[in-house]
């Protein structure tokens, strides 16, 4: 068969290119709180909200033609053990957009934070009875980017208090939390016992474990007006932690071969990069600011070299082959 028989851009289009928008999303809000820490320019995170809000629309139609054109191909996407749990990451999207455009567009902020806050729990709710109810998903399927379910319904809070409802927001981010606190006891046995490692390809995945921290600080943060107290302070510092960590795996993650896993690279740097911001910013700490200009420096060259290299790979063909 000709190789090129196999390239069907639409039938193979990946649900995961959304996590590539939820990066880009993610790192236009950090660079939004820079700009109202540090004095940056508005142009710089309203760039990014711009080159998101893009990505979404391309991603989202080239996704719609799948479910127009191949609705079998999708229905394969939300039963598949590993690839259902990427699902989620639409609904994620919209969240963080409505987030971005609270101010300057509020009404489709609005629709957007309503989309994806419902819509979250829906999928929420469908990912987890699937994990109750099908016992072809075993701890083999078991990755950190299982976490993106949960993760989602922590950043329903950040747009709330302008576009949304306090009583959903409290709901979803109660969910999260709660969820976060059952997963993550079972995500660290399923990475630090060594019997059943990931495979190399899921590597990138780790940084995954950045992002319920930040998140959870973030929201925790809209849901209560207060910039730092001891919740705010406890989720940041294991944040921090924990990306020291991954840093000692820095050896390892570089020598893997390009994939589009590197996509998770992107939305936990940048969740992380804007609490940092967010810490520098309330307490004017000389710390707090070194660690935060590492991060935000970090998320971006990560968030931009990774959605570039997949960009890149996209239209080349070579993101759309079966797997």
């Amino acid at each position: 068969m000709n190789d090129s028989a196999t390239v069907q851009p639409i039938r193979n289009f990946p649900v995961q290119l959304f996590a590539g928008v939820m990066g880009l999303g993610g790192l236009s809000l950090a660079w939004r709180r820079a700009a109202a820490a540090w004095g940056f320019p508005a142009w710089t995170w309203q760039a990014l909200l711009w080159l998101s809000c893009i990505a979404f629309v391309l991603v989202a139609g080239g996704y719609l033609a799948k479910l127009a054109r191949f609705p079998q191909a999708v229905r394969a996407d939300l039963t598949h053990p590993m690839r259902m749990v990427f699902v989620p990451t639409i609904t994620i999207s919209m969240l963080i957009l409505a987030a971005g455009l609270a101010d300057a567009a509020h009404g489709l902020a609005s629709v957007l934070w309503w989309a994806g806050a419902l819509g979250h729990l829906v999928a929420t709710v469908y990912v987890i009875g699937a994990w109750f109810n099908r016992p072809d998903i075993t701890r083999d399927a078991m990755t950190p980017a299982w976490l993106i379910p949960i993760v989602g319904n922590v950043v329903t809070p950040l747009a709330a208090p302008k576009v949304g409802d306090m009583g959903v927001a409290w709901f979803s981010f109660g969910v999260g939390v709660v969820f976060w606190l059952g997963l993550w006891p079972m995500l660290l046995n399923r990475v630090l016992v060594h019997d059943n490692p990931l495979p190399p390809k899921l590597a990138p995945t780790l940084t995954i474990f950045l992002a319920p921290p930040s998140m959870i600080a973030l929201s925790w943060q809209a849901l209560t007006g207060v910039e730092v107290d001891p919740v705010v302070v406890i989720l940041h510092d294991a944040a921090v932690f924990l990306s020291l960590l991954l840093c000692a795996q820095l050896h390892k993650l570089v020598k893997l071969p390009f994939a589009l896993p590197v996509l998770a690279y992107t939305f936990p740097s940048a969740a992380l990069a804007s609490i940092t911001v967010a810490m520098a910013g309330a307490t004017g700490s000389g710390f707090h600011t070194a660690v935060a200009t590492i991060a935000l420096a970090a998320a971006t060259l990560i968030t931009l070299g990774a959605v570039g290299r997949v960009a890149f790979a996209a239209v080349r063909g070579d993101i759309f082959r079966p797997e």
